[in-house]
């Protein structure tokens, strides 16, 4: 391994690897004060490519590689990689996700790279588990094969040039900012609180090297990891599931009771599916199909909204158009509507059959006239099959990132690893944090409750099948072209958050700076309540009470989502990147 750098050193490397303009975002701000939420987006406007995602040096690394010749793909698979060194929470190669990829004139595509089931489980094997944080709660990882898959499908520079950045920034270290510091000082103190010796891995490799707490400015240093990519690098991302890499991890969930064996890992795919297309106020949406239910519960939304009308924004005294509580009930009501759809009949494609009639605009339509205008639903009273007899909803804890390349070509992605630093399991002999995704499966057949969990047989675990997901990057273009990627972390908030986006930017006709700084809001049709986002500077607050006299159970809470996005003006070409202030995060042009 090549010696360390002093912090210098590491300054000037890291402009080299990431290009000129990522550094002065690194400081972080105050660790412990406002300023980590200054509810102000980054912004930045070009007419050559952009990357907007969490970490600042990885936008850096995926844009240098545009401006090497590459595309938005080789970008994209550059950027997650980096994400892997300096996201640990979410950014990973231990985990699984989807990349809606948005040629020029081409078809929008998605590569599905979920976690799969292990082969030993049956529909029940997880029925009496209450640890989250368990080996057999981690299904097989799939970023690294999916991100494989889109480089062979898409991809102009080699593989090698598209790792080697993680496997410097793994080895020779990346600078430690406000954001990082705070999720590597909470994750080391919730283990330590646990007491739990399965975790103790996580701590040996993330802990501070002087035994205190993270601060502004220190180097991150993951030499394991680092190893570990500079195999996938020289014997590409088969090497992960089929090479040293695999036989590791099989002996690992061995020793530790876990489920997942070489032979899982050598027959996993990802697979490129076809996009889910919508449709909507003079646009097309395209999004990521089943086993994702983002897609599929995005178009129901938006065709219900165009069945129903929306009454448009209210301008505010300070000049942004605020939500008004019309339009935040029928949008909530659509929203109840879809997410009882979701949890009624969507799964993995390969093992369940999706009804056609989900896709129509009729039954959109059906179900739209079944909305109060000035009224709340009861959940209950639309549960119809569900049978309603109480359990933990997704995390909140994913990453999505956008990228668009010089000549237009889009890649929106989100992945994770479900819950915030996934299971806390790392296999010391690979140096990266593992999934915790197999809670994403309804673990009790035949058991739907009011507090959010789902019985239904869609989802039921299956060997090899796919656990649903909300992820929702999402593709909008107009005449053909792309014009809008975004996308947002946030478990099942993740569909309405893309929802309130479009809302504002194709009916409300905001730009995407304000579209994105904008409040959100979020129903899920069980738990029955309406959460406002009220910790952006909007007034959805102000709306509890009027929306409360409509019958909705309100809830609140700080913020929702972390948006990372790209606009292309129709008129003019010119990329406007906006990276959410809520997760930190910014724009490289």
């Amino acid at each position: 391994m090549s010696p360390p750098l002093n912090r210098r050193e590491l300054l000037r490397f890291a402009t080299a690897v990431g290009g000129a303009g990522s550094l002065a975002s690194w400081s972080g701000g105050d660790l412990h004060g406002e300023t980590l939420y200054p509810h102000t987006v980054d912004v930045a406007r070009t007419r050559g490519g952009a990357v907007s995602c969490n970490s600042a040096i990885a936008s850096s690394i995926g844009m240098t590689v545009i401006k090497e010749g590459g595309n938005a793909v080789d970008a994209a698979v550059a950027t997650a990689l980096a994400m892997a060194v300096t996201w640990p929470e979410a950014g990973n190669i231990g985990g699984g996700g989807f990349m809606m990829v948005s040629p020029v004139n081409e078809a929008p595509v998605c590569i599905d790279y979920r976690e799969t089931a292990p082969a030993i489980v049956t529909p029940t094997s997880l029925a009496q588990q209450r640890d989250r944080r368990h080996p057999k709660m981690v299904g097989v990882p799939g970023t690294v094969r999916g991100l494989g898959l889109a480089h062979a499908r898409f991809g102009k520079l080699t593989w090698d040039r598209l790792v080697q950045p993680a496997i410097q920034l793994a080895n020779h270290g990346c600078v430690v900012d406000g954001w990082l510091a705070r999720t590597l000082n909470g994750v080391l103190a919730s283990i330590q609180k646990s007491g739990n010796e399965r975790h103790q891995p996580l701590t040996n490799t993330f802990a501070h090297p002087a035994g205190r707490p993270w601060q502004i400015g220190d180097v991150l240093r993951q030499p394991v990891l680092g190893k570990t990519l500079e195999r996938i690098a020289a014997e590409g991302s088969d090497e992960f599931y089929t090479g040293e890499t695999s036989r590791h991890l099989a002996a690992y969930f061995s020793k530790v009771g876990g489920w997942i064996t070489a032979a899982d890992l050598k027959t996993y795919r990802a697979v490129e599916r076809a996009s889910i297309q919508t449709a909507y106020a003079g646009h097309e949406i395209y999004g990521p199909p089943p086993p994702s239910s983002g897609g599929i519960t995005v178009q129901l939304v938006l065709r219900m909204l165009e069945h129903i009308g929306l009454t448009g924004g209210v301008d505010s005294p300070s000049g942004q158009a605020d939500w008004n509580r019309d339009d935040v009930h029928r949008i909530a009501e659509t929203m109840r509507r879809a997410f009882r759809e979701r949890a009624a009949y969507l799964g993995d494609p390969d093992f369940v059959s999706i009804p056609d009639f989900l896709s129509t605009t009729a039954y959109a339509e059906e179900l739209a006239d079944s909305i109060s205008l000035d009224r709340a639903t009861d959940s209950r009273d639309i549960a119809g099959s569900l049978v309603l007899s109480d359990g933990p909803p997704e995390s909140p804890q994913t990453t999505h990132f956008s990228v668009v390349d010089r000549d237009g070509m889009a890649v929106s992605n989100t992945y994770t690893l479900e819950a915030s630093w996934g299971s806390w399991l790392l296999d010391p002999a690979t140096g990266f944090v593992f999934n915790n995704e197999m809670g994403d499966f309804n673990w009790v057949p035949g058991y739907t409750n009011d507090r959010g969990q789902i019985g239904s047989k869609a989802n039921q675990m299956a060997p090899g099948k796919r656990m649903l997901s909300s992820q929702t990057p999402t593709i909008v273009r107009r005449d053909g072209a792309n014009v809008l990627v975004t996308g947002s972390p946030g478990g099942r908030t993740i569909i309405n958050t893309v929802i309130c986006i479009l809302v504002q930017s194709l009916n409300y006709n905001r730009s995407l700076p304000d579209a994105i700084a904008a409040s959100r809001f979020h129903h899920q049709w069980l738990p029955d309540a309406l959460r406002l986002e009220i910790g952006s500077g909007e007034s959805l607050a102000e709306l509890k009470d009027s929306l409360a006299d409509y019958g909705h159970k309100v809830t609140t809470t700080s913020v929702q989502g972390a948006a990372h996005s790209i606009a292309i003006e129709p008129a003019t070409g010119v990329r406007v990147g906006v990276a959410d202030w809520r997760r930190g995060g910014r724009v490289a042009i």
